[in-house]
């Protein structure tokens, strides 16, 4: 990323530092968007790969596999450099007297990706070089949830329309049109379609055709032509909008990027016409400062789906581009909470309602296709409701929201107190809530399961915020009823501690405690209940973090010295790395258990892992991977790792500076006296035009609130 001097970044501001690798090197294929759908950019020269527009779909399919003069171009062993922006991705590269370069867009307010490509002749002789890209499609629409990791793809017949290949699924219930801008040949590869029980990936990604340009290139000049992929669900459409593309590439190209440009001034601007909300400005001098905010604002507006037939009109998918297309998972989204109740509230407040409806004890997600579930039950549940519904009503002040019924005949207040109280009946022979076995947990950490510290903590923090909601309504007894239940679960969750080491123990069904040095215990029990905390293990506890999870740039989401180290290599939740939001929530509890500083002194080094687009799913540390020009590289989406280019949860950075940096934590009353500690970062930080309820504020680092 460049250094910003407008308050306000453009794509070029916001672009990821330039990557050089060669074939298949551990870097993870980064991913474009138009709101529409989503891309895979690959990382050779000009394909792509998992091509969605809802509800087109074809998986994990490549096409677009470029040969330079005759030969596959990834078998030449030319490094490619690889740029991303949120408008575009370039990638460059070199052969013997060439120069090659090509722009990959998902161009604004249509189904199509396109690929401007350039080819600059550094020879001496005019030349003529041939540019043939292999095509393939397994297009298919999906009527039924995408309940799957890999969106549904399916078998398709190819067939040649002068120089365009044309795919079509036996349904004929989608079409990919491919072909180019220039004049060129097309012709079907003559291998017979994969079949039904055909697993891309696995020995191959199928082919259908082929289209190839001769370029006659001068001595010291340079040739074009743009590549057009369209989907629709029936044929004159996909012609429709592969015309319009290929009418004029270049002006695709130039329409991402204004529109890329008016995405980042909406997402600040009060009033907007992109989104039902705004986010303040952040004004300050601090560059880590400014890079977090803005890396969180990106991550969590790149997961906007606005395409036809979502059937909440718009929602927030949790991961691209490989992974779960059309999924909303309740974790993520209330990990970018504070964010979604400020930039889109009417978004957010439709999404509550759904979930409410969809019964969040039987799932861990919603298809925004169906509005059907998807998965199992993840034990965070609970808790997430909560603090979404608490962050949607006290930075709104839409209280009303509480009265609404759902069809169960329940209001959404009656759903609150249910969350506050479902822990009880989730306990065995202990007063602690038994959360089951690795699935409904970290999934990947074997030690982490039943009585865990994060979410028995987490229930103390539910029923004290329901309490708050009581109060507000006039229940008082109801309150102190809840209150009185915190206070004695709060003892219980502190016999989980291990004194003197800082982390805590999971307790098992026979009574055994299991003790598991993972980063989410000191996540949660840090911000839920600190002020529970007596100062020698607050202090333990902060240590322990600094001595085995904290590194320079990222953070280890298990301690390498936890036997359950050896368990799997998947750096979301292991001793290889972190899932995006840790260190954001490790930040949070370090100020929490009165170590601002130590949060402080981390922020450079954070700020230099947002340097390769918006977060991953996962990052690892410099002990598993090296790290990219000073951050902590992307985890892969392949086997073992299994982990996303970029991850919703990105708004957990913005939460960090709006409410642990500077303070502005608003109650269900509305933004009381605002106690911040990032004046010691930069003292004349401020954020310009945060909404809280009916007002519109400016928050001073060093606390003044001014009203607008």
């Amino acid at each position: 990323m460049l250094l910003q001097t407008s308050h306000i970044p453009t794509v070029e501001a916001l672009a990821a530092d330039a990557v050089t690798h060669h074939y298949d090197d551990m870097i993870a294929p980064s991913g474009l968007t138009n709101h529409l759908g989503t891309v895979r950019v690959d990382h050779d020269l000009t394909s792509v790969t998992a091509l969605q527009f809802p509800p087109v779909s074809q998986a994990l399919a490549t096409t677009a596999v470029a040969f330079v003069d005759g030969r596959i171009f990834k078998s030449y062993g030319a490094p490619v450099t690889h740029e991303w922006r949120p408008d575009r991705v370039v990638r460059r590269a070199e052969l013997p007297g060439l120069e090659l370069e090509t722009t990959t867009v998902v161009v604004p307010g249509s189904t199509a990706v396109a690929i401007h490509v350039r080819v600059r002749n550094t020879g001496v002789e005019r030349r003529s070089v041939e540019v043939m890209l292999s095509l393939a499609a397994r297009v298919v629409a999906g009527s039924e949830a995408w309940n799957s990791a890999y969106s549904p793809d399916a078998q398709n017949e190819a067939s040649v329309e002068g120089d365009r290949v044309v795919f079509v699924d036996a349904a004929k219930s989608a079409w990919s049109v491919q072909g180019v801008d220039v004049p060129a040949s097309a012709r079907l590869s003559g291998v017979a379609p994969t079949s039904e029980a055909f697993s891309v990936g696995v020995g191959g990604m199928g082919r259908g055709g082929d289209v190839t340009v001769v370029l006659d290139v001068a001595a010291g000049a340079e040739a074009r032509f743009g590549y057009v992929n369209a989907v629709a669900t029936s044929r004159d459409a996909a012609f429709a909008v592969f015309d319009a593309v290929a009418g004029d590439v270049e002006a695709a190209v130039a329409a991402s990027e204004q529109y890329w440009n008016a995405q980042l001034e909406a997402a600040v601007t009060p009033g907007n016409s992109e989104f039902s909300g705004h986010l303040p400005v952040l004004e300050t001098t601090s560059e880590p400062l400014r890079r977090l905010y803005w890396w969180g604002i990106l991550g969590v507006i790149y997961m906007r789906r606005d395409y036809a037939g979502n059937v909440l009109g718009r929602s927030y998918d949790t991961l691209m581009p490989n992974y779960w297309g059309t999924t909303t998972f309740i974790w993520d989204y209330s990990l970018s909470s504070v964010m979604h109740a400020l930039l889109d509230p009417a978004e957010m407040r439709r999404q509550l309602r759904h979930w409410v409806v969809n019964d969040t004890h039987t799932l861990y997600g919603t298809s925004s296709l169906t509005g059907g579930p998807i998965g199992q039950w993840y034990s965070v549940n609970d808790y997430a409701m909560t603090r979404l519904v608490r962050d949607y009503v006290r930075f709104t002040g839409d209280a009303g929201f509480l009265d609404e019924r759902a069809d169960d005949g329940r209001t959404v207040l009656d759903h609150l107190r249910f969350w506050a109280r479902a822990w009880q009946g989730l306990r065995r022979s202990s007063p602690l809530a038994d959360y089951g076995e690795i699935e409904n947990l970290l999934e990947c950490v074997s030690s982490y399961t039943h009585e865990v510290a994060s979410f028995n903590a987490a229930n103390v923090w539910n029923l004290r915020m329901t309490a708050d909601v009581l109060d507000m309504r006039g229940d008082t007894a109801g309150a102190v009823e809840l209150r009185a239940e915190a206070d004695a679960l709060v003892v219980e969750v502190r016999k989980l501690y291990m004194p003197g080491e800082g982390f805590f123990a999971a307790r098992q069904p026979d009574g055994s405690k299991l003790p598991v040095r993972h980063c989410y215990d000191f996540n949660i029990v840090g911000t839920t209940i600190s002020d529970d905390l007596d100062e020698t293990t607050r202090a333990e506890m902060v240590a322990f973090f600094q001595r085995e999870l904290q590194t320079p740039e990222w953070l280890r989401a298990l301690s390498p010295w936890d036997p359950d180290a050896s368990y799997s290599v998947r750096p979301d939740h292991q001793w290889n790395g972190a899932y995006t939001a840790w260190p954001a929530d490790s930040a949070r509890a370090l100020i929490a258990l009165g170590e601002p500083k130590a949060a402080l002194d981390w922020l450079p080094g954070l700020a230099r892992t947002a340097n390769q687009g918006p977060p991953g799913q996962a990052h690892f540390v410099a002990e598993a991977q090296p790290l990219l020009n000073g951050g902590a590289r992307k985890a892969p989406p392949q086997l073992p790792y299994i982990n996303d280019w970029a991850c919703s949860s990105a708004g957990a950075y913005v939460a960090l500076v709006i409410e642990s940096l500077f303070g502005a934590v608003p109650g269900l009353d509305g933004l009381g006296v605002v106690d911040g500690c990032v004046a010691e970062l930069d003292p004349s930080a401020v954020l310009r035009g945060l909404r809280v309820g009916d007002r519109l504020v400016d928050v001073h680092a060093d606390g003044r609130v001014v009203d607008r």
